[in-house]
C-alpha cells in the first residue's frame, strides 16, 4: 500500500519496526513522543536527520544522495530510478540493503515503486549531493550531449575537471558575462552557452545536467560499494599479551615517577589553566620519554584522581591522598585504574601542543582538551580492532582509519582520522594494543570492566621475582618485576639506572645513606643483599655499606627547635665553625651539644650538603626518618568521565511504542462528557471518580490525560475494570494489559463516544 506522508507510514509500521527505530535513533524517544505524528515530526527535523546520517556508511550515504538527486524529497521515485542514478555496476542487492537501512532509520520510506525521503535530508546532505551541482532551468528540454559535442578541447577539459570533483570553481573570468561572440576565455564561452552558472564575481558552478552528461554511465562517479581492505598479520595471542604487559609495566613505572617528582616539586598551574611547557620538558627529561607521553601520563593521573590542582592562591599540580592508595595496590590493579580511566576520559590528550582557534597553543590539563565524545570515539576504534581474530592486528593505522572513515565518513569532524591515530598510539602505551592487535585485557575491559581486565593483565604480566643479581661494579640487576616488598627495599638503597625487561640499579654512597636515613641499619642492608642476591655479594659493596654506616649517625640531631649532639668534640667544633654552622646559627649549650633555631629537617639537609653525615634521632635516641613524604592534598571529588548512555532495553522500547499507540488511539477517539478544571490545573477528583465509576458500570471506554511519577504526560484510552481507593484499574486496549492509575495524577477524563 502506498502512503504519502511519513506520519502515515510510521503509523502502519509494526511495533517491532518502531522499537527498532527508537533504539537506533534514541534522540527521537526523549521526551516520550505523545503519538506517531510527534515521532514523525522529530524524525524529519534537520538536527535529528544529521545525527542519524553520522551513523551511515559511505555507500548508504551515496544511496541517500541518489534519492535526493532523483528529487525523492519532493516526489515519489522508484527503485529503478535510484539504481540508474548509481550506475549499472552497482549491484541491485547492495542498493536494496542500503535502502533497508535508510527505511529502518525512517530517513526514507515507501515501497520499491514509491520511495520518499524526509525533506530535511537535502539540508543534511550538503549543497552538492553526489558531487553534482544544481539543475539549470536554461538547459531544461535541451540536448546537452549535442551542446557538448561542439566545444573546444580546453572547454571540454575544464568541464571534465568540474565533473570529476566539486562542481564549483574559482575564476576571475566570471566577473563579467559577455555574449558568445565577444567571449575570449573558456570560462566566458561556457557561461555564454549556459554550460556554466555564475555564482559570484569569482565563482562558477557546473549545472547538474552537464555533470550527468559528462559522467555518462556513472552518474554518481566511482561509487565505493564496499569498505577498503585492511592488511592484517596474525600472531600468537600470548606474544601480543606479553608485549602489552611490558608496556603496562612501563606505564605504571612512569606514573609512579610522575607522582614522586610532583610530590617533591609540584609544578604551577598556568594562569589560563593547564601545565606549562617548561614543566612538561622537565618531566620528560627526568623520565627519559617524549613530551607526548608526559602529556598522556599527566592526563591519566588527573583523570584517575592521582593529581589535582591545589585550592590555593598560587595553585599547583600536586598528588592527592588517592595516589597513596594507588601506589600500594597490585600492579594489575594499578594498570586497570589507569586503563579504565583512559577509556572513559572525556578529554583528548592528543590535542595538546596544537593551536586553538585563537592561534594559542593548547596546554595539557587545560579545559581546551575536554571533549565529551572522546570516550565514544575510543570505543569505536577499539571495537573495530576487536572484530579481528584474537592475535590478529592491522599492519597500518592508516588502513584502520580508512575503514572507519568508510563506515562513518561524517563522524569525527576534521579530527576524524587523527582520532584513530591518537587512540591506537595511546592504547599501545597503555598495553591495550600491541602489534596492531587488541589484547586479552583490552577485550576484557570493553566487555566486562576493570576487574576482568585486571585479572587478564595479571596473567599476562611476568611473575614477580624474589631475588636480584648484585654485580662487582655495584649494580643490581632485577631479572624481572620485583615483589612489592623487595622492590621498595631495592629502590630505597639503589637508584634506577636503566629500565626494561630487566631493571638495572646503581648503588652509591648517597643511596646507601638514603637507606640509613630511612631507619635501615648496616646489618639490615647486609642481610638484604645476602638473602636476596643470587650472586655473591661483592666485597666492595660490603666495605661501602660499613664505611657509610660508620660515619652515618655520628652526628645526631633533635628538636629544640633542633639540636645536634656528638661525643667527638673536635667534629662538633668543626661543624659549629663551618659556613653551614654559621647559616644555621649553631651554638654550644653543653659539652657535645649544639642547638639551632632552624627546623631539624633543614639543619640536616644543610649539613649533608656541606659534606657532613648527620642523622636524626627521637627522644629515646632511636634513628628517625625525616625525609619528606612529598606534598599531598585531599581529593575533593573524584573526577568522573562522561558516561556513555546505555541504549534503551527491549522492555523500555516496548513501553515507548505502547505509549505512542495509545496516543494515536486517543487522538482518533471521539470524546463525550469531559471532566477537567479550568486553567490546566487537572481534573476534579470527585467528579473524575464519578465519571470513571459510570464508565465501569456501563462497560464504556474513557479517554484520560495522565502524568506519571517522572512528570511525563500521556494520553490513554482505558476500559475501566475497578475504581476505588484512589486508583483506577483498567485495560489498555493498545497492549491488552491491565494498568493501575492514581486518580490524583489524572489531568482529564472523557467518555469515549462510539
Amino acid at each position: 500500500m502506498s502512503v504519502s506522508t511519513l506520519t502515515e507510514w510510521l503509523r502502519e509500521r509494526d511495533d517491532v519496526a518502531l522499537a527498532r527505530l527508537l533504539g537506533a535513533r534514541p534522540d527521537l524517544a526523549t521526551p516520550i513522543p505523545a503519538d506517531t505524528s510527534v515521532l514523525a515530526t522529530r524524525a524529519g527535523s534537520r538536527a535529528s536527520v544529521a545525527r542519524a546520517a553520522e551513523s551511515l556508511d559511505t555507500f548508504t550515504l551515496t544511496v541517500l544522495d541518489a534519492l535526493l538527486l532523483c528529487d525523492a524529497d519532493t516526489r515519489s521515485v522508484t527503485l529503478a530510478e535510484v539504481a540508474a542514478m548509481l550506475g549499472a555496476k552497482v549491484p541491485r542487492k547492495r542498493v536494496r540493503e542500503a535502502l533497508a537501512t535508510l527505511i529502518d532509520l525512517a530517513l526514507a520510506w515507501g515501497s520499491d515503486d514509491a520511495l520518499s525521503v524526509v525533506p530535511s535530508a537535502r539540508e543534511a546532505a550538503g549543497m552538492f549531493p553526489g558531487g553534482l551541482g544544481r539543475r539549470s532551468s536554461e538547459l531544461d528540454g535541451k540536448d546537452v550531449t549535442d551542446l557538448l559535442s561542439g566545444l573546444s578541447e580546453p572547454e571540454r577539459r575544464l568541464l571534465a575537471t568540474l565533473a570529476e570533483g566539486q562542481p564549483t570553481g574559482r575564476s576571475r573570468d566570471a566577473n563579467v558575462i559577455v555574449p558568445l561572440e565577444q567571449a575570449e576565455t573558456p570560462v566566458q564561452k561556457l557561461l555564454a552557452r549556459g554550460l556554466l552558472l555564475r555564482l559570484d564575481a569569482e565563482t562558477v558552478e557546473l549545472p547538474r545536467q552537464v555533470g550527468l552528461a559528462l559522467r555518462g554511465a556513472n552518474p554518481m562517479g566511482q561509487v565505493k560499494v564496499n569498505p577498503p581492505p585492511v592488511q592484517t598479520t596474525a600472531r600468537n595471542l600470548s606474544t601480543v599479551d606479553s608485549t602489552a604487559a611490558g608496556e603496562a609495566m612501563e606505564l605504571i613505572r612512569h606514573t609512579e615517577s610522575l607522582i614522586s617528582a610532583w610530590s617533591e616539586d609540584p609544578p604551577a598551574v598556568l594562569r589560563a589553566g593547564g601545565l606549562g611547557v617548561r614543566d612538561i620538558r622537565k618531566l620528560a627529561r627526568e623520565l627519559q620519554v617524549d613530551e607526548a607521553r608526559v602529556t598522556l601520563l599527566a592526563e591519566l593521573a588527573l583523570g584517575a584522581g592521582l593529581v589535582i590542582a591545589t585550592d590555593t592562591t598560587s595553585p599547583q599540580w600536586a598528588p592527592t591522598t588517592q595516589a597513596d592508595v594507588w601506589l600500594v595496590a597490585s600492579p594489575s590493579q594499578r594498570w586497570a585504574t589507569l586503563a579504565s580511566c583512559w577509556l572513559d576520559l572525556p578529554r583528548l590528550p592528543g590535542l595538546a601542543g596544537s593551536k586553538d582557534m585563537r592561534d594559542k597553543v593548547i596546554a595539557p590539563l587545560s579545559e581546551e582538551l575536554r571533549r565529551p565524545l572522546a570516550p565514544a570515539s575510543r570505543r569505536r576504534v577499539l571495537d573495530a580492532l576487536g572484530e579481528f581474530e584474537p592475535g590478529t592486528g592491522v599492519d597500518s593505522v592508516d588502513d584502520l582509519a580508512g575503514l572507519l572513515a568508510w563506515r562513518a565518513p561524517r563522524r569525527g569532524g576534521r579530527l576524524r582520522d587523527d582520532l584513530v591515530h591518537w587512540t591506537v598510539r595511546e592504547a599501545q602505551a597503555l598495553g591495550l594494543v600491541a602489534f596492531g592487535a587488541l589484547t586479552s585485557a583490552a577485550r576484557g575491559l570493553l566487555a566486562d570492566g576493570p576487574a576482568a581486565a585486571a585479572k587478564q593483565m595479571a596473567e599476562a604480566m611476568p611473575t614477580p621475582v624474589d631475588h636480584v643479581l648484585v654485580q662487582a661494579d655495584l649494580t643490581v640487576v632485577a631479572p624481572g618485576p620485583l615483589e612489592q616488598t623487595l622492590a621498595h627495599e631495592i629502590n630505597l638503597v639503589a637508584d634506577v639506572e636503566s629500565a626494561g625487561g630487566a631493571t638495572v640499579y646503581r648503588i652509591s654512597e648517597a643511596s646507601v645513606r638514603r637507606a640509613l636515613d630511612a631507619g635501615r641499619t648496616s646489618t639490615d642492608l647486609h642481610e638484604l643483599f645476602r638473602t636476596r642476591s643470587r650472586t655473591p655479594v661483592p666485597q666492595g659493596l660490603t666495605y661501602m655499606i660499613d664505611d657509610v654506616a660508620r660515619r652515618h649517625g655520628r652526628l645526631r640531631g633533635g628538636a629544640a627547635m633542633s639540636f645536634l649532639r656528638c661525643d667527638d668534640e673536635t667534629l662538633l667544633a668543626e661543624v659549629a665553625s663551618s659556613p653551614a654552622g654559621a647559616r644555621l646559627e649553631l651554638r654550644k649549650i653543653a659539652p657535645g651539644v649544639l642547638v639551632s633555631p632552624v627546623p631539624l629537617a633543614d639543619v640536616l639537609e644543610e649539613l649533608r650538603a656541606a659534606g657532613f653525615a648527620p642523622s636524626a634521632e627521637d627522644s629515646d635516641g632511636r634513628l628517625m626518618d625525616l625525609r619528606p613524604s612529598g606534598l599531598r592534598v585531599p581529593l575533593r571529588q573524584r573526577p568522573k568521565g562522561t558516561a556513555i548512555p546505555k541504549p534503551p532495553s527491549p522492555e523500555q522500547l516496548a513501553d515507548l511504542v505502547s505509549a505512542m499507540r495509545a496516543g494515536d488511539k486517543a487522538a482518533a477517539t471521539r470524546r463525550g462528557r469531559t471532566v477537567a478544571l479550568a486553567g490546566g490545573r487537572g481534573a476534579d477528583t470527585s467528579e473524575t471518580l464519578a465519571l470513571l465509576q459510570e464508565a465501569a458500570a456501563q462497560g464504556r471506554s474513557v479517554f484520560i490525560g495522565y502524568v506519571d511519577g517522572n512528570g511525563t504526560a500521556s494520553q490513554r484510552v482505558i476500559e475501566p475494570i475497578r475504581v476505588g481507593a484512589g486508583v483506577l484499574e483498567g485495560l489498555d486496549s493498545t497492549r491488552s494489559e491491565t494498568h493501575r492509575f492514581a486518580l490524583h495524577r489524572i489531568t482529564s477524563a472523557s467518555l469515549v463516544e462510539d
